[in-house]
């Protein structure tokens, strides 16, 4: 279960957000929604424990997650709006250097039925700067195919991807909440992900100084 209460955004002189609470089950979605400068990424920011809060708290199985520390990071997945891919590597090397970074088995069978199931078939040993941006983002998302932690954070996962992709994206998020996971996503798309119960949480942005 995740819960946050009265979180507050400051970031230099702009007062994003205020007052900002929810509470998740598994198998619930978050839909964050807002115009650009709302705050939707330094709330992921602030779920994943890289940004502190203004004000407020956020609550991981009742637990603050300042206090878990390392046991609350286990438990999540985070995608950013960018990649964290390193050009240099191929998907499939990108893959399974995620995998050991995370400390998670992953053997390379998986990897590549994970690179397939995301349309990479035949690009698996090509290394990533010659990707375009929509392949590029499809080699980070392939993460999620074998991913088993029960909170996801996703920053516009569906950004530069095709109708097919998008369709495999929000299958894999349905089947980790019918799974009982819980999962807060930012994205400017309409997209039905059928599974679970889904939630909408607007930010409003607000220009008062500090």
């Amino acid at each position: 279960m995740l819960e946050t209460s009265n979180l507050e955004c400051i970031r230099g002189d702009r007062h994003l957000f205020a007052g900002v609470g929810f509470r998740l089950e598994g198998g619930e979605l978050l839909h964050l929604q807002g115009s650009n400068g709302s705050g939707k990424t330094s709330l992921l920011r602030m779920l994943c424990g890289l940004l502190p809060p203004a004000a407020g708290e956020i609550l991981w199985r009742g637990q603050p997650i300042g206090k878990l520390g390392e046991d609350y990071r286990r438990e999540l997945c985070f995608l950013g709006h960018h990649n964290a891919i390193k050009e240099e590597l191929t998907p499939l090397e990108n893959l399974m250097t995620s995998a050991v970074l995370a400390d998670e088995p992953l053997e390379e069978d998986q990897a590549l039925d994970a690179l397939e199931m995301l349309g990479l078939a035949g690009r698996e040993d090509l290394a990533c700067r010659y990707l375009s941006q929509g392949q590029k983002r499809r080699v980070a998302l392939a993460r999620m195919v074998n991913e088993r932690r029960p909170l996801w954070l996703l920053d516009e996962p569906f950004v530069a991807l095709d109708a097919a992709a998008v369709g495999q994206v929000a299958g894999l998020i349905g089947a980790h909440l019918q799974r009982g996971g819980l999962a807060v996503l930012t994205t400017h798309q309409p997209v039905e992900i059928a599974a679970g119960t889904v939630h909408q949480l607007v930010l409003t942005p607000r220009t008062a100084p500090c």
